[in-house]
């Protein structure tokens, strides 16, 4: 093996990103088989073709990883966020998806996703400081 030399790098090339993840992927898919990774995005548009809320994920290994979910805070308290995630919940289930996560802080969602039907699992506390960050899921 020959010596490493680190760097810091706060701005690294997309090709140089993309040798790290080429690296945990064939890992991965020698422990665990393909992925199956799909990206997967609802976007919600007001009649102006404005975008008033979305969520944005991704399908791998038949589960559901809810990356964010966004409403506009007019059109908030209107079902406009539980339409959306039923939504990706039905196309994660179409694409084999047995189960769905995400993380949501404490300042954030969690009655939210409660409401849909999603469970704690893991706690982050005093992340940011005062506020705590709640990972969670559901089966589909």
């Amino acid at each position: 093996m020959s010596e490493a030399t680190l760097s810091i790098e706060d701005n690294p090339s997309a090709a140089d990103l993309q040798q790290v993840w080429d690296m945990l992927i064939s890992h991965n898919t020698a422990q665990a088989g393909p992925a199956n990774f799909q990206k997967l995005c609802i976007l919600a548009r007001d009649t102006n073709n404005q975008i008033i809320g979305g969520m944005n994920g991704y399908t791998f290994w038949n589960w559901l990883f809810v990356e964010n979910l966004a409403v506009a805070e007019n059109q908030r308290g209107q079902n406009l966020g539980s339409k959306i995630l039923k939504v990706a919940e039905t196309e994660a289930i179409r694409r084999g998806c047995k189960a769905a996560y995400l993380d949501t802080f404490s300042f954030q969602a969690l009655p939210f996703y409660e409401k849909q039907g999603y469970r704690v699992f893991g706690t982050l506390y005093d992340f940011p400081d005062g506020h705590h960050k709640y990972f969670v899921t559901k089966q589909l």
